[in-house]
């Protein structure tokens, strides 16, 4: 190149002495001091070789070249700077939408990532949780379990044959319990969302179609059970529960029963006084001991308490559920009488059930059934006024919490009527 670019004027030779003058101070003007190459496109530097005479042309093109470097950084700092501006724009724009709809203000990896499975297996099984009403399951369980102990005359009689006898009892009762609870949210889906909003099928977490479902298996599963396994106590009692429970809830012509407050009562009273005792008794009794059918006297005396028992149940439920039942026209006891009343009504029940089992447990013939039954049923029925007293009847949350403890007297009962000798 410089070759090139000095052999493109007239050689000095021919142009004499004035000639060669002028040819040095063209040459001092126009000749090249440095050349430079190019070494990357990418950051607009270049390498300049110095010659001799570089001067100030080549600092010039240095600054040339600091500027065009400076120049692309900064365009690059503001590409940079606009993406990330698009980031927290996107970002801001989801907390804004969670926000609004309810779900916790997330960064948008964590807001787009699916749940897990066991997430939604654990929200699945709190879902059914709810549905199958579990203060009824464990009632039904515990009465069953005890009520069989009743049928057991010596320490042999607990075997392999017995605790099969009640696993089947168990597993049909409890299949036909949850039929009976889910048909009742069924039918009372807009009752629920005032009185018990917290309900799957009242909550929107269950469809209807998904309710029915349930109902409808749980239901044939029952009756399916209990006819393989042979035992027409079983069977019938399987039977009336469903046709009572039915009744009680599904709004069809001359059923739901519950809209009328002594046939609810009664509903309630037969399957959870009578069916349960008699029937599952004679379960074990008859079709797994092959004995005599028999009344004894603790299964007399564990009718009549949990007859009891089964009123105060069947009128206690509604006194936390007026608002709802007032307004869907459910004319319970509670809406007739108010809610004090009826309160007081039930605690009066109770505390008479509990004068009654001391009464048997002082006339037992076995000094041990008479301690424990006696000084168990003391302890209930105080713990049970001493409640009562305090408790706040303008509170909805109070007075449900009463209603559980209500429940809690009921297990305890069952694990003192096998006591009964």
């Amino acid at each position: 190149m410089d070759s090139m670019l000095i052999g493109s004027f007239p050689r000095p030779s021919s142009l004499g002495i004035g000639g060669r003058e002028r040819t040095d101070r063209f040459q001092k003007v126009f000749t090249p001091r440095c050349v430079s190459i190019p070494i990357s496109a990418s950051v607009g530097s270049h390498l300049a070789i110095k010659f001799s005479r570089c001067g100030g042309a080549c600092n010039i093109l240095e600054r040339q070249s600091d500027i065009r470097s400076q120049q692309h950084l900064l365009e690059h700092s503001t590409r940079s700077f606009e993406e990330r501006t698009k980031f927290y724009k996107r970002r801001d724009k989801t907390c804004l939408v969670n926000a609004a709809s309810g779900y916790p203000l997330e960064s948008e990896p964590e807001a787009c990532k699916p749940k897990s499975i066991w997430d939604s297996l654990k929200n699945s099984l709190d879902a059914f949780y709810r549905f199958s009403r579990p203060h009824t399951v464990i009632g039904t369980a515990l009465s069953i379990i005890s009520v069989s102990l009743l049928a057991v005359e010596r320490l042999s009689d607990i075997s392999p044959l017995f605790f099969n006898g009640v696993v089947e009892a168990l597993v049909a009762a409890l299949l036909m319990n949850i039929y009976i609870v889910g048909l009742n949210q069924l039918s009372d889906i807009d009752i629920d969302k005032v009185n018990k909003p917290y309900l799957p099928l009242a909550s929107g977490e269950y469809s209807v179609v998904t309710g029915v479902m349930i109902v409808t298996s749980f239901s044939i599963l029952s009756f399916w059970l209990g006819w393989i396994v042979g035992s027409w106590p079983l069977f019938w009692a399987l039977f009336i529960s469903f046709l009572l429970g039915t009744a009680y809830s599904i709004d069809l012509p001359l059923m739901r029963w519950k809209r009328f407050a002594v046939v609810a009562a009664m509903c309630i009273l037969v399957v959870r006084a009578v069916i349960v005792q008699l029937a599952f008794f004679l379960h074990i009794q008859t079709h797994v001991y092959k004995r005599p059918a028999v009344l004894s006297r603790p299964l007399i005396f564990a009718t009549a308490f949990m007859s009891f028992f089964s009123v105060v149940i069947a009128l206690f439920k509604d006194i936390p559920d007026i608002d709802g039942d007032k307004m869907y026209g459910i004319r319970s006891f509670s809406v007739h009488l108010g809610q004090k009343r009826v309160f007081w009504i039930c605690i009066s029940l109770l505390e008479m059930a509990y004068g009654v089992a001391l009464l048997v447990g002082l006339a037992s013939c076995c000094l041990w059934s008479r301690v424990i039954t006696v000084l168990g049923h003391a302890i209930l029925a105080t713990t049970l006024w001493r409640r009562a007293k305090s408790i706040d009847l303008s509170s909805k949350a109070a007075i449900t919490s009463f209603y559980m403890f209500i429940w809690k007297l009921f297990y305890a009962e069952y694990l003192l009527i096998p006591l009964v000798r």
